[in-house]
């Protein structure tokens, strides 16, 4: 019981994971630290919610309403609101009101509430609207590629485009796919010389910071429900 989450990625370039989710015989959850905005539509006792979430840069625990399901689109590093600054999403987020089974209200119009095999669908609408937007000198910075511009602006412009600085994204990035390996079962050395650790303390405190976890909790599975989808697999 708990949390039962199914994660998967998505081919869409404006997008990085769809998931869904649902509540059983639990209230309250650990939030783990993120680096993407999303959108996440959810129904329980017969209402049904919608919100965006923001970036978090911190672990923290956070209610749950018990029996409810939920589907969650988190979009790509890079991509933000046209109406909502990144920046102000940071550590919170927004409900939007007036949803129903069928629609929810965005920006000033109605799109059909999606279900987890329509993420991709409402995400192109969204694009063509102008609605959702992306920095495309992020998308090259991010692939790789050095821009003929100056790191302040660079850095100038992730903080605009994602509400954090790159080395913040790295260091939550690098504690969420440690969390995963650990619970996959990997030696804690293996996870430090992998991701470029210094020590097992420094891991250590990089969980505890930004997912809320032991190293032993996250081997034995214990802590209690968790916003993270611990058993998805990953690839190297």
């Amino acid at each position: 019981m708990g949390l039962r989450f199914k994660t998967r990625e998505s081919d869409s370039a404006w997008v990085d994971t769809v998931w869904t989710c649902t509540s059983e015989q639990v209230t309250a959850m650990t939030s783990v630290a993120g680096v993407r905005w999303g959108l996440v539509f959810w129904e329980h006792a017969g209402r049904v919610y919608a919100g965006i979430t923001g970036p978090e840069t911190r672990t923290s625990t956070a209610p749950v309403p018990e029996g409810a399901t939920f589907t969650g689109i988190e979009f790509a590093v890079g991509t933000s609101l046209r109406a909502v600054p990144t920046l102000a999403l940071v550590d919170g987020g927004i409900g939007l009101l007036d949803t129903t089974r069928r629609t929810f209200r965005l920006d000033g119009a109605r799109w059909e509430t999606p279900g987890p095999d329509d993420a991709e669908a409402l995400v192109e609408s969204l694009v063509r609207a102008g609605i959702v937007v992306r920095d495309l000198l992020l998308v090259e910075v991010l692939r790789g590629h050095r821009p003929a511009v100056s790191v302040r602006t660079v850095e100038r412009r992730f903080r605009a485009a994602t509400g954090l600085t790159q080395g913040t994204i790295r260091q939550i990035e690098r504690a969420r796919t440690a969390a995963q390996l650990l619970a996959a079962g990997d030696p804690a050395a293996d996870v430090v010389a992998k991701l470029d650790y210094f020590d097992e303390p420094h891991l250590a405190r990089a969980l505890r910071s930004y997912v809320g976890r032991t190293i032993r909790q996250l081997r034995e599975g214990a802590g209690g429900a968790i916003a993270l989808d611990l058993d998805q697999r990953l690839t190297s």
